[in-house]
Order: structure tokens, then sequence, then C-alpha cells
């Protein structure tokens, strides 16, 4: 028989220890493939459980080795749980800041829209502006327009009613004249016939002279008042406001030689002017040389006598 010999110590822990840290690296790769596959998780720090089965056999070199193992494996996890945390740092630092960016570009499009409807309201401002102007310049022209027709048509107007007038007024002034020419000739035949008779009765036929005034009568003393009147319009001047409505009565005192002495007012006509002016006139006939060829009878009621006179009398 042959004699069995006992393994030694060394030989028996052999393989316990082989299948031992065959397991841990299985372990190990397993652990950095499940972090590779998934960084998305949330930051945690891998807590790596081993589980030794103590064998009957393990010794304590056994034991010493697995807590080297276990040792390195969580020095090499650290840097690990390191990188993750960076990456998870830096991946919400980029979410953090492209947010940002969205924020402000979506303040910077907002700004761009609010300039924009800013713009084409002051835009449109511009325009109603520009229009109303436009509307008042329109409205001022048309109103101007209109004020210089009117203008043009009141002038038409005042230049027609001028020359109406002036035509009137030259018609009148026609009619005046040849009215006055025509009493003034009928006035002059008049005259002219009393003044005949009265060359007849102071004629020195004295015969004669009884006859002109028997046929004559009270007609010769009138053309003596109408010779008195005529002398004194020959001096006589119109002062304003004389009219046909006005009368003064005059009293005369004359002499033989037909010298006028005196003249007074015996009725006014109630116009001073007009009164004064008459006196005035009389007494510039200073003599009527005629009346030296009537009779101290016939002169008789000249000495002191009254005549009455109007405008019309005086303005022969």
């Amino acid at each position: 028989m042959h004699d069995q010999r006992e393994p030694s110590p060394s030989q028996s822990l052999f393989w316990p220890v082989v299948w031992a840290v065959t397991l841990h690296v299985l372990m190990f790769a397993m652990l950095f493939v499940s972090f590779a596959s998934t960084p998305e998780l949330p930051p945690a720090r891998p807590v790596i459980q081993a589980t030794l089965y103590k064998l009957q056999s393990q010794s304590q070199a056994t034991t010493q080795t697995n807590q080297k193992i276990a040792g390195e494996a969580k020095k090499n996890s650290a840097p690990v749980y390191e990188t993750e945390q960076l990456e998870q740092k830096k991946a919400e630092q980029e979410k953090v800041a492209a947010k940002a960016a969205e924020q402000k570009k979506a303040q910077e499009a907002q700004k761009a829209a609010e300039a924009a409807k800013k713009a084409d309201a002051d835009k449109k401002a511009e325009e109603q502006k520009k229009l109303a102007d436009v509307a008042k310049k329109k409205a001022a022209d048309e109103a101007a327009k209109k004020k210089s027709a009117e203008d043009t048509k009141k002038k038409a107007a005042d230049d027609a009613k001028k020359k109406a007038a002036a035509e009137a007024a030259k018609k009148k002034a026609a009619d005046d004249a040849k009215k006055k020419a025509a009493e003034a000739a009928q006035r002059k035949a008049v005259e002219d016939k009393k003044a005949a008779a009265l060359a007849e009765l102071l004629s020195d036929d004295v015969g004669r002279q009884h006859t002109v005034a028997d046929t004559f009568g009270d007609q010769v003393a009138g053309s003596l008042d109408d010779l008195i009147r005529i002398r004194a319009s020959a001096g006589w001047a119109r002062p304003p406001g004389a009219n046909s409505s006005m009368e003064v009565v005059l009293q005369i005192n004359m002499l033989p030689d037909g010298t006028i002495t005196n003249v007074n007012i015996a009725r006014s006509s109630g116009n001073a002017p007009f009164d004064n002016s008459a006196v005035a006139a009389v007494k510039n006939i200073g003599r009527l040389v005629e009346m030296q060829e009537l009779s101290p009878s016939e002169f008789n009621p000249y000495r002191s006598f009254k005549m009455t006179f109007t405008p019309e009398d005086l303005a022969l």
C-alpha cells in the first residue's frame, strides 16, 4: 500500500484565494459597466457589498487579502463618483444656461415685437397727422377762395351801386340845371316886362306916365319891389340851412334920391343867419337912382316901407 500524503497548508488555501479574487474582479467589472451605461441615474454613492464565504479552511492571510481588495475597490470608486457629480453639475449648468438663453431670446423677441408695434403706431399717427394737415390746408384754401369770391362780388356790387348813384346824381344835376335855367329865363322875361313898364312909367312924358299908371296900377309898384329884390340878390350870400320855408319881413327907410338909409327886421324868419343875410343884401344896394324919377306923391310910400324876402327872392 502506498502511503497517502496530506496537502500542505499553502496548497489547501490556493484555490479558495483564486476563487475569491475571481469573484471580486467579476463584481468590479459588472459595477463599472452598470455605471457607464446609466449616466443619468441620480447620484448615489455605490456601496459594494461582497459576501465572503468563509471556508473552513480560510486562514488569516485570506481575510487580509479580501480586505485589501475591498479597499482598492473603494478607492477606485471614489473618482467615478466625483466624475459623475461634475458631469451632473455641468449638465444642470448647461440646462440653466439654455433656459436663460431661451428667456433672453424670448425677451428680445418681445422687445422687437413691441418696437415694431410702436413703429407701426407712430407711422399711422404720422399718416393721420399728414392727412389732417392736408384737410386743414384744403379747408383754409377753400375758405380763402370763398372769401375772395365774396369780396369780388361785393366790390362789383359796390362799384355798380356807386356808378348808379353817380349817374343818378349826374342826371339830377342836369335836371336841376335845366329847371334852374328855365326858371331863370322865365324870371328874366317877367323882369324884362316889368322893367319896360317901369321905364315907361319913369319917362319924361307926363301924359304917358299917367296913362301907364292908370293901365298898370299896382303892377308898377310891384315892379319897383321886384327891382329892389333884383338889386338885393346881386349882393346876397346864401347862408347854410336856408330853405324855401323861411320868410323875413324887413322895414326899409329911403331918401327921395333912392338912398337906403336904414334896414331893420320887422318879423324874423326864425333863422338868424338868413335874417342877417337879407338885411345885408338890401343895405348893399346903396341907392336906387330910378327913384329920382318919381314924383313926391309917387315916392312917398317908399320913404319907409316893408318888404318880405325869401331865399328864392334873393336867389335871382
